[in-house]
């Protein structure tokens, strides 16, 4: 985990907290794929392996920020009504016990 202090300088500037590497070169990798995916280039793909990245993590990275972006522009174009950070985290624990389930299967 991260921590607090870090997750606040991410949400500050991801480029200048204390990350390492590997999750720096995959923050920057996402940024492009989010903002700018006609940018993308194989050269990104192999910048983030050299910094250390797996293809199976750099594919996992991928897939979560492909579904964050896709639920954002549904959110965004249904107006879906986004529960507050306070929400989110009154919510976690028992999401990470149970599931997302709600029935608790």
């Amino acid at each position: 985990m991260l921590g607090e202090e870090v997750w606040e300088a991410v949400k500050r500037d991801w480029r200048t907290a204390p990350l390492s590497p590997p999750l720096r070169a995959t923050l920057g990798f996402l940024e492009t794929l989010t903002l700018r995916p006609d940018e993308l280039t194989r050269e990104d793909a192999d910048a983030v392996r050299a910094a250390g990245v797996s293809d199976e993590a750099l594919v996992d990275a991928i897939h979560v920020g492909a579904l964050f972006n896709m639920i954002a522009r549904l959110a965004d174009a249904l107006g879906w009504d986004v529960p507050s950070w306070e929400a989110c985290l009154a919510r976690a624990e028992p999401m990470l016990a149970g599931g997302y389930s709600l029935d608790g299967r």
